[in-house]
């Protein structure tokens, strides 16, 4: 599927500055709309939008198919009757310790009581019209939202988020410990649907105002879901898991660019035989959901379809995994016989092999070329902004990579062979803007530039480190850095490469 000539920018929700402590739903997202429109662009990416399970990331989440509800803007439910702005304030912490950090435990502190007390409101005296939407919205979204709802009330209830932990029955899915435990706890699963019925009001309002001005809403779905997750618990057939719950083969990639042992990322493997035997249901499912979403979608490690990194579980790390066949193109074209074509993006990033791109190729996806691996060596062009074909998405760095600047500023130069680099850099002045017009300028169809290079910031503006538990994941705009200058400035750079 070939898309048209065009750019857009990287920047994920939560990087948005507003008075929260983390970005959200709200205004700020509809102000970088305006300043996405304002540039030119018209593709917005962003990271999943998944509950976290682990270290704040949205790539190792308890659902595959739920939303953040830290992403909830308190003040757009004041708009619906739900909280008033003097109970937000009251609420509200005064000030964050880093206003251009995440303190992801703070703001979870202050918007639970909020979502809580929100969820009352809407039980007390929400109106006929609003408790109509939600009733839609939970039959409609029943066929992943019912086992969600209970996990995270189970979850809560017994402070553990590792189900194999809980009572056997409940391990085991006996139906009637399900009903019990829906019965006992009733009312916490409601307030789990109205979380996920709130966010995807919020989100789909966000998407229509991009949609309405020409700005593609592009998101990113990772191949594995978490152990510790609602998917797991309620799908167990469908995973690599013994007879309590435990993953017996787990997935990570072997050593790479990234880390010298591998990553090990302990998510557990899928029974690809069993998902055939159903036709890829959940798969598809999955898909389905995803492009309700997005307009676009990025499959983060697409070369996990070709041929998988199998490890062990309980292994220390990936380096004793082994490389096992993966189900190839089934379970793309079992959804496109469904849903009709997707629009998907190949994340082939990493120890890629012919396979891979012949795969990619056999579906018709685009593949991904990334600036900063393009300079590593003389005769391996295949990431240089001057040989990308026409038919990928070209980055100058992706959420995994240092910004452009902090890569540029760390390179180790072979003397031999002399800063390959000057090939796009020709002067001192504005670095990264010479970087980022060299991914513009090239005969990439679609060009994705993060936020961060826009700006030409530093490696303490790294949204994430591959392989380390903590400490990613949390950096945030400036409150003044997208100004008209910068739109403007865009705007002319894109027009001048024909985006």
């Amino acid at each position: 599927m070939r898309f048209p000539r065009s750019s857009g920018v990287l920047c994920h929700l939560t990087c948005l500055p507003n008075e929260f402590g983390i970005g959200d739903f709200g205004e700020a997202a509809y102000r970088f709309v305006d300043f996405l429109h304002a540039a030119g662009q018209t593709i917005w990416q962003i990271l999943p939008l998944s509950p976290p399970a682990h270290g704040n990331s949205p790539y190792s989440a308890y659902s595959a198919f739920a939303g953040n509800p830290l992403l909830i803007n308190p003040r757009l439910l004041v708009a619906d009757g739900l909280l008033t702005n003097e109970e937000i304030d009251l609420a509200r912490p005064s000030q964050t310790a880093d206003p251009n950090h995440v303190d992801f435990e703070s703001v979870a502190e202050f918007r639970r009581p909020l979502l809580e007390k929100a969820f009352v409101n809407f039980l007390r005296s929400g109106s006929e019209e609003q408790r109509a939407a939600f009733k839609a919205f939970a039959v409609q979204q029943a066929w992943w939202l019912d086992d969600f709802a209970r996990y995270e009330a189970l979850m809560r209830h017994f402070d553990q988020s590792d189900w194999t932990q809980w009572p056997v029955e409940l391990v085991h899915r006996d139906p009637a410990a399900l009903a019990h435990w829906d019965h006992e706890l009733a009312e916490s699963i409601e307030f789990v649907k109205f979380q996920q019925f709130v966010i995807d009001k919020q989100w789909m309002a966000l998407k229509h105002y991009a949609n309405e001005r020409q700005i593609r809403t592009y998101g990113d779905m990772p191949i594995f879901v978490a152990h510790e997750s609602a998917d797991v618990w309620a799908n167990q057939g469908i995973f690599s898991l013994d007879e309590s719950g435990k993953p017996t083969l787990i997935a990570g990639v072997p050593p790479d660019y990234f880390s010298k042992t591998g990553q090990l990322w302990g998510n557990p493997q899928y029974r690809w035989d069993v998902l055939e035997s159903t036709e890829y249901a959940w798969w598809t499912q999955r898909f389905a959901h995803a492009l309700h979403q997005f307009d676009l979608m990025r499959i983060d490690h697409f070369r996990g379809f070709e041929s998988y990194w199998e490890v062990p579980a309980g292994a220390k790390t990936a380096i004793g995994g082994k490389w096992q066949q993966g189900p190839q193109e089934k379970p793309f074209l079992a959804a496109r016989f469904k849903l009709g074509e997707l629009p998907l993006i190949a994340e082939d990033l990493g120890m890629i092999t012919d396979g891979v791109h012949q795969l990619r190729d056999r579906l018709g996806f685009p593949g991904m070329r990334v600036l900063q691996f393009g300079f590593s060596q003389r005769d391996d062009v295949y990431h240089r902004p001057s040989h990308f074909p026409e038919d990928c998405v070209a980055y100058t760095g992706t959420h995994d990579n240092d910004t452009v600047m902090g890569w540029y500023y760390s390179r180790t130069i072979d003397p031999a062979e002399g800063d390959l680099v000057q090939e796009v850099v020709t002067s001192e002045d504005d670095i990264h803007m010479q970087l980022v017009a060299a991914v513009l300028n090239s005969a990439a169809d679609t060009a994705i530039i993060p936020i961060q290079d826009f700006l030409g910031l530093g490696s303490e503006a790294r949204m994430n480190q591959p392989g380390k538990a903590t400490g990613s994941w949390a950096w945030r705009l400036e409150s003044n850095a997208l100004t008209e200058e910068l739109a403007n400035r865009i705007r002319d750079m894109c027009k001048r490469a024909g985006r």
